[in-house]
């Protein structure tokens, strides 16, 4: 089974609570800062489509990637018809070529961190170099390795709900610190309520932490300066607390 296959079905339930419409504000700031007169966005792992929408309502026109057909397909499910500032196709972050430069790519929830290797990442940097445009911007969010190394992560059981569907989702951790990454086993158990149904859905998804020198130097390589990063939602360095970080790179 390919990552997120049964599971983009069920994607959108268990980050209900997410607050894209705040995360979107906060990536905005941090787009004008660098770029104020930036117009138009890639995004690299546009998933469900869920930030997407939120970025066309400050104004910006977004071409959205992802691997995932499901996914795509729930993104375009999702869009209004009168809206021609979103576009979403199915492509690699690693590979894609679109023929045309944008004021600023973004990746956001961890596309990042799912590069494993050195060659995914270096060619995921590349994807982005040569969609940014001169003076444009690069925000992408990931695991931070002093935060991971310091509280290292555990079994956790969520439990979500909805009119017609129950899930419990188990994800099981494991630590590699050779290849700085973790691997997480996730076991779902999915439950229609009409009719009723259960079943089980399980997937693997390798992710993996970076340390700020070593971005560095890949955004370096490919022609991108860094300009910054934070933790997640906030606008102060990380710290060895730090699971999740942005970087913000131009060009």
């Amino acid at each position: 089974m390919s990552i997120f296959s049964d599971y983009s079905r069920c994607y959108n339930l268990l980050y209900a609570d997410k607050d894209y419409a705040a995360e979107a504000a906060y990536v905005v700031r941090h787009i004008r800062r660098v770029s104020p007169a930036a117009a138009s966005i890639l995004e690299l792992g546009c998933g469900t489509g869920r930030h997407a929408h939120h970025f066309a309502g400050h104004g910006f026109k977004l071409h959205g990637v992802d691997l995932s057909q499901e996914m795509v397909e729930v993104a375009r499910s999702n869009q209004q018809p009168e809206d021609p500032k979103i576009v979403f196709e199915v492509g690699d972050v690693r590979s894609v070529r679109l023929g045309r430069q944008f004021d600023c790519v973004i990746s956001l929830f961890h596309v990042m961190s799912y590069q494993t290797s050195n060659e995914d990442i270096r060619n995921a940097f590349r994807t982005a170099a040569e969609h940014t445009a001169t003076g444009g911007v690069f925000l992408f969010d990931c695991w931070y390795g002093p935060g991971v190394l310091t509280d290292p992560p555990v079994v956790r059981v969520k439990r979500v709900a909805s009119d017609d569907l129950t899930i419990m989702r188990i994800a099981e951790p494991t630590v590699d610190s050779m290849a700085n990454t973790v691997n997480v086993d996730y076991l779902l158990r999915v439950q229609e309520k009409t009719p009723p149904s259960e079943r089980w859905i399980s997937e693997s998804h390798r992710m993996r932490y970076f340390f700020a020198p070593e971005i560095e130097l890949l955004l370096g390589e490919v022609g991108f300066r860094p300009l910054g990063v934070y933790r997640w939602m906030s606008d102060e360095n990380p710290t060895l607390d730090t699971w999740n970080a942005m970087f913000v790179a131009g060009k």
